[in-house]
């Protein structure tokens, strides 16, 4: 497949293992990704994961901010096929019908579960037990074309945002290069995706990363799992927002939601629904992350039990 020339469109860290591998099995003849970010506190202008690698193997990088108004440059390119993963836009017709091989995706979830641009948060905010890759010839839709491959992935206890994040880029990484092949030979047989099963994983909203504390304890871990490491879930502690990247659920019976109920040396037990919400990693308004009991050394604790949570 080393004389297959491909475009590759992506932008985050999940992204950067499928170029990885195209760079290694294939001719990759331009990188598609965002353009450059200002991020951290200090709004140093930065590249996306995928162009950082781009620019380190010499290959030709291209980021239009819209590229329905920007697409000269990919169909000035010689190529066989073009190849996203986690792009973050969608592909104008022209580019769609533009390579040999057609346009193919590589997305996180088991389609036509979880379209949209935060799959994995969403199936873990959602309880889910399992989720995957898909294999997809790309159409006008978002996440709508039919489907080549996919590879499902049994959801662990321990899993969050993070950890699902690295393990389904090298299922998709994996997955991508056992079909590639067969795109190239015709051998595939893509088939429909079910619109009665269309669920929807749109981007995360500040308002999705604030925990409700009348809610379910099992809704609350689900959702504290499913912003860790980003963007964090959150609460307002005293007035102040405090992130939470890890807790545990004790159910209870007969609790008032949203009062701290437990404060000893290494332990925050704050009530909700059904249970306690027992916080073990916090990172408290304008200061690093840090256990909770590192967080209760330096504070009063009696101030503490009396905290309002919003």
């Amino acid at each position: 497949m080393k004389n297959l020339k491909v475009i590759f469109m992506g932008t985050p860290q999940f992204a950067v293992p499928v170029l990885e591998m195209l760079n290694k099995e294939t001719d990759v003849v331009l990188v598609v990704t965002k353009p450059d970010m200002k991020v951290g506190r200090k709004q140093i202008l930065s590249f996306s994961p995928v162009k950082e690698y781009a620019v380190k193997h010499n290959i030709p990088v291209f980021t239009p901010k819209k590229i329905k108004e920007e697409k000269d440059t990919i169909l000035n390119t010689p190529c066989d096929i073009i190849i996203t993963c986690a792009y973050g836009q969608i592909l104008p017709e022209k580019i769609l019908e533009y390579p040999k091989y057609k346009c193919v995706n590589v997305h996180a979830s088991l389609l036509p579960k979880y379209r949209g641009g935060a799959p994995i948060h969403w199936c873990l905010i959602n309880g889910e037990k399992e989720t995957g890759v898909t294999i997809m010839y790309m159409d006008k839709l978002m996440d709508n074309g039919d489907i080549i491959a996919q590879e499902s992935y049994q959801i662990k206890d321990s899993d969050n945002v993070s950890t699902l994040h690295e393990k389904l880029s090298l299922i998709g990484r994996d997955l991508l290069l056992k079909v590639l092949p067969d795109i190239i030979n015709h051998k595939v047989k893509p088939k429909h995706q079910d619109e009665t099963k269309v669920t929807y994983a749109l981007n995360i909203k500040r308002e999705d990363e604030h925990l409700n504390f009348q809610d379910k304890g099992i809704n609350i871990i689900n959702k504290i799992r499913g912003l860790n490491s980003f963007p964090l879930a959150n609460i307002t502690f005293n007035g102040e927002e405090m992130k939470v990247l890890e807790a545990y659920f004790a159910p209870k019976d007969n609790v008032e939601p949203e009062k701290v109920v437990e404060v000893t040396k290494d332990s925050l037990g704050i009530t909700c629904q059904d249970g306690i919400i027992y916080l073990t990693k916090i990172k408290p308004f304008g200061k690093k992350v840090m256990m909770i009991k590192d967080y209760l050394n330096g504070v009063d604790k009696e101030k503490i039990k009396k905290g309002i949570i919003k």
